[in-house]
């Protein structure tokens, strides 16, 4: 009978190998570069809350295809779209924790874990797309990713979300007076309740994963979103109005759990960097081809656009300067006005 047994467990551990080896098998016949022959596999899940034809998603299939060939399968990224993982504050717990490796979003939900993060968030500090990079990839942006430090995650680079514009199922706004009394759906952070209340609207903070369900049962009346997150979630089907606020430019730092880059030798970890550049680089040429065709695409699904004046969009420039009075001692005055000197430039 004891023979039975053990012969039984080898057969168990025969099959075991197999079902391994053919899953591994399968991975490479879909090019996914898992070669490395040492059997020291690291496991790299990378959690995102947008769907998985967003550009921030399909740069980080891109980030894993580098991955996986440069260190020749030793590091193996599997990639989690649409909020499998959880909303953007769970997945920076699991960051901190060590159980999520890596993620990227907005700096908003990273405000929650390393405030001064919020800074980015100001509304209409950058004056376009170019100024935001030559910032972010500058000197003040390496400065702010310093801010993650103790928090168990590594900023290694920031890409983007884009320009956040205003969403809503009751009536075309045209100027700040219009956004009053509608109740809008925000991110989870303070200095974006703050915008939206200086606007007189009702601000909701919840997770981007309850978002369209919010809208379909009129929890909120509106949202503001990138418009490639406006496209993907489908919020055409329960919005009617969009109008081109452009109020917040959302970076979105790529983020790395500490205890995972702990694992990694120093070549996998330059290999992690190189990599997130080349995504980035991708990624933001990506974006605004997204945002070059958006908006025709949404006026074919019904939605009324509407572009602002400058007189128009002064009035919500006016209405939000209780914001920086609000914040400028929480970051720092120096820190505010260098940023907004260079915003403006």
């Amino acid at each position: 009978m004891k023979k039975l047994l053990i012969t039984f467990a080898v057969l168990l551990l025969a099959l075991f190998g197999c079902s391994n080896q053919s899953s591994n098998d399968s991975k490479d016949d879909q090019g996914n570069g898992n070669n490395n022959k040492s059997g020291d596999v690291k496991v790299m899940k990378v959690a995102v809350a947008t769907a998985p034809d967003r550009s921030l998603t399909k740069a980080l299939y891109e980030f894993e295809k580098i991955v996986e060939k440069e260190t020749n399968g030793a590091i193996d990224v599997v990639v989690y779209p649409d909020g499998q993982l959880g909303g953007d504050l769970q997945v920076f717990e699991g960051l901190k924790m060590g159980s999520i490796e890596a993620s990227t979003m907005s700096t908003g939900p990273i405000a929650s874990f390393a405030p001064k993060m919020n800074i980015f968030d100001l509304p209409f500090l950058f004056k376009d797309t170019k100024t935001a990079h030559e910032i972010l990839d500058g000197e003040i942006g390496q400065e702010l990713l310093k801010e993650l430090e103790g928090t168990g995650v590594i900023g290694i680079n920031y890409w983007e979300n884009g320009y956040r514009h205003l969403t809503n199922s009751v009536r075309e706004v045209k100027t700040a007076d219009d956004v009053k009394g509608l109740k809008i759906r925000t991110l989870e952070n303070n200095l974006h309740i703050a915008i939206w209340e200086a606007l007189g609207a009702v601000p909701t903070p919840m997770a981007y994963t309850e978002l369209f369900t919010a809208l379909e049962q009129k929890v909120v009346d509106g949202q503001e979103n990138p418009v490639g997150n406006v496209i993907s979630n489908k919020m055409y089907e329960v919005q009617k109005y969009l109008t081109k606020t452009g109020h917040v430019y959302n970076a979105s730092p790529f983020l790395v759990s500490e205890a995972f880059w702990k694992k990694l030798t120093s070549e996998e970890q330059e290999i992690i960097k190189k990599a997130a550049e080349e995504a980035k680089v991708f990624q933001r040429n990506l974006n605004a081809e997204e945002d070059a065709t958006a908006f025709d695409q949404l006026v074919k699904e019904g939605m009324v656009i509407t572009e602002l004046s400058e007189q128009e969009r002064q009035t919500f420039v006016d209405a939000v300067q209780v914001v920086y009075d609000k914040y400028k001692a929480d970051f720092g005055e120096d820190l505010v006005n260098r940023l907004i000197e260079a915003g403006q430039k």
